[in-house]
């Protein structure tokens, strides 16, 4: 077991582009290591990949751990999780996160399983605290709480791994604040020569195709969310019509995405995507948590509900009951009249 109490994130990236999660990590890193006076290394891999290096100091990183292999330079699973294990294994971090991304909730739980310690998958928070095992009458000092949603959403669970090290969480996206760079931040980088195997490599990459979505959820300033409470997709083109005199983006619970009035990548919440915009307005959502964790952040809520005793009130700053059906197109005519 490590006596270090360093913090290590890995940095997803692809083609020279850092994920958002990973620097919002080194944020949140940078605050528990505050506690714990560990440092904050980033582990990069990848290759040719250098620039990227600063990049993650500039946003708290006091180390880079950077593994450079022409084999890293597109990701895949073998690979990937035989060079970050090796340095896992070898080094024992105190802490190592990764992003609840299609590649961390890939690549996490294998380097988990080969250094044979515990994961918590998608957290949406990270705290250092004590935990006293009424197990073994101990006292363990500095531990990772690891908070997250459970049973379906309907509570929140704290978990800790006092035995073994890394402790090793991955975290969804936007949960942290994303802080901007200090480009006067200095640190150090440490080249990995990382060993691949010939068994690493049994599957290749023949072709590559990228969608780009249109769907700037995260973004954006302003988004208008509906709901169940959206009859048919007549109600849900309100929505979309009072996002487009707001300005802002076009969002949506489970509900609405099942029933087919929008596609997925439109979904907030636990399953969907985290938003922390400046108004979010939430029409005919009853606001489960699993919705809520998903922008219960935002800096001014309305909504609209006919059920009085709607959850999402709980969370609402600006409270409508109402029908979104008569509610909505209120609204559109009253901010066409003040914008004339």
């Amino acid at each position: 077991m490590t006596d270090t109490k360093n913090i290590w994130v890995f940095i997803e990236q692809d083609e020279g582009q850092i994920a958002d999660v990973s620097l919002e990590l080194l944020a949140k890193a940078q605050e528990l290591a505050g506690s714990l006076g560990g440092e904050v290394c980033a582990l990069l891999c990848g290759h040719d990949v250098d620039e990227l290096a600063q990049t993650a100091i500039s946003h708290g990183a006091g180390r880079v751990l950077l593994i450079d292999h022409p084999e890293l330079a597109l990701y895949r699973s073998l690979p990937y999780a035989r060079a970050v294990t090796d340095l896992v294994r070898d080094r024992r971090p105190y802490i190592c996160l990764f992003g609840a991304t299609s590649v961390g909730r890939d690549l996490a739980p294998r380097v988990a399983s080969a250094a044979r310690v515990g994961l918590t998958a998608d957290c949406t928070d990270l705290q250092i605290g004590d935990y006293n095992s009424k197990k073994d009458k101990q006292l363990y000092k500095d531990l990772l709480y690891q908070i997250r949603p459970a049973f379906g959403g309907n509570i929140i669970a704290t978990i800790v791994n006092p035995r073994t090290r890394p402790q090793m969480a991955t975290v969804r996206e936007g949960v942290m604040r994303l802080q901007p760079p200090d480009d006067t931040r200095e640190g150090v980088i440490e080249r990995i020569e990382p060993v691949i195997e010939d068994q690493d490599l049994v599957l290749q990459v023949l072709s590559r195709q990228v969608r780009q979505s249109t769907v700037h959820l995260k973004d954006s300033p302003i988004v208008v969310a509906g709901g169940a409470g959206a009859s048919c997709k007549e109600d849900f083109e309100l929505i979309r019509e009072l996002a487009h005199v707001l300005g802002g983006e076009v969002g949506a619970s489970r509900a609405a995405v099942d029933a087919g009035f929008i596609s997925p990548e439109h979904q907030v919440g636990q399953t969907g995507i985290t938003v922390r915009p400046r108004l979010y307005i939430a029409a005919g959502i009853s606001g489960a948590i699993q919705h809520r964790a998903g922008m219960d952040q935002s800096n001014k809520i309305i909504a609209i509900n006919t059920d009085p005793n709607a959850p999402i009130f709980q969370v609402a700053h600006y409270k409508i009951v109402g029908d979104l059906a008569e509610v909505i197109p209120l609204l559109i005519s009253a901010l066409r009249e003040k914008a004339k």
